[in-house]
């Protein structure tokens, strides 16, 4: 498969299977993650592979937050479970971090690297049949997703990455081509 055809095939997969997705495979992502354009060479990446019980602790801690919202404590108490246990059920779990950086300049340019490292995982996960789905948000500055996943005080969660084989493919969602956003400038 060449890299604009899994440009192409990439989605945010919801659904997978439950096959397990074998510690060599979650290793070439990972390897392939590592090859992204870094500025400097900082290497700036942490990667943590979370097992069940990391994977509930975090699903758990993203409950709370979710049940924090809802004014039945009763049905609050089901969404944490519910939503623990469909992380438990996850194939894999990847939490991508950075080293934190006290320099503006190259806190930006981390993060911005860290991304691209995220993107060859996820095109690298399509190219050998695996599917993603890239979480980001709040969650992940809640000190109990942070102990979940491990992290250290001096990292910064970027991204959260689901990987397993796809139940399903959703559909393409239609994108402008890039020509109506593109300046030529002479």
């Amino acid at each position: 498969m060449d890299v604009f055809e899994a440009i192409q095939q990439r989605r945010s997969v919801k659904r997978f299977t439950g096959r397990a997705v074998a510690r060599d495979e979650i290793e070439r992502l990972l390897n392939a993650a590592v090859a992204a354009p870094n500025h400097r060479l900082t290497q700036p990446w942490r990667f943590y592979v979370l097992g069940p019980n990391a994977r509930e602790a975090y699903g758990r801690a993203l409950g709370e937050r979710k049940a924090r919202k809802l004014e039945d404590a009763e049905k609050g108490r089901a969404l944490r479970d519910t939503v623990a246990r469909e992380h438990r059920e996850l194939p894999a779990m990847l939490v991508i971090a950075v080293v934190r950086s006290d320099n503006p300049e190259t806190a930006q340019e981390d993060v911005a690297a860290a991304m691209m490292a995220i993107e060859n995982l996820a095109l690298a996960a399509v190219a050998i049949g695996l599917g993603t789905h890239i979480k980001t948000g709040a969650v992940m500055q809640d000190p109990a997703a942070r102990a979940a996943a491990g992290v250290r005080e001096d990292e910064e969660i970027i991204a959260i990455v689901n990987v397993g084989e796809p139940a399903e493919l959703p559909a393409s969602r239609p994108r402008e081509p890039a020509g109506p956003r593109t300046t030529w400038v002479s």
